[in-house]
Parts: structure tokens; sequence; C-alpha cells
């Protein structure tokens, strides 16, 4: 079982809200997760980004692989770079 961190589509047609959610890669896009780690509303200028930071670097060092729009969420937040510096911290 692979797991990624990816974002699940919420709200009305023509408004779009998503949650960023850890689930499972075989489950459907908007189907079964496992965690809800922060939320991402493309519609505010700017895009409104809420992410709980300590959820996602958890995560990754599980081993959770982010979809390309959620990576770039991210390293937007500076996320990715703490994950980075934190996994070669330790070597």
């Amino acid at each position: 079982m692979s797991v990624k961190i990816r974002l699940k589509r919420m709200g009305s047609k023509k408004s779009p809200f998503y949650r960023i959610v850890v689930a499972d890669s075989r489950s459907p896009r908007d189907g079964r997760f496992i965690e809800t780690v922060g939320t991402y509303n493309p519609l505010l200028d700017p895009a409104q980004v809420t992410i709980k930071e300590d959820l996602v670097l958890e995560w990754l060092s599980k081993g959770a692989q982010p979809s390309d729009t959620v990576r770039n969420l991210l390293s937007t937040e500076g996320i990715m770079q703490k994950h980075h510096e934190a996994k070669f911290s330790k070597k």
C-alpha cells in the first residue's frame, strides 16, 4: 500500500474548495482517506492555504508521497524545505 497526500474536492459546482488529505493511493479522489491535514481555497486572491505542518511532516517522514499540486503548495509554505533539512540532517 502506498500512501499519498493529495487534494479532495469539496464545494459546489463552479466554486471548488479542497481538503488536503492523506489517503491510500488506490482509493478514489473523493473517497476514503486516512486523515485531513489542511485546506486549500483557490478562489480567494491570494489563494488561502492552511496546513497542519506537524502532521504533514510526520506523514512525509513515514514515506507518504505528495501529489504534484500538493508538493507545490507545501513548497510555497516552506514545509518541503523543512522535510528535506530534517531528512538529511539525520544522516
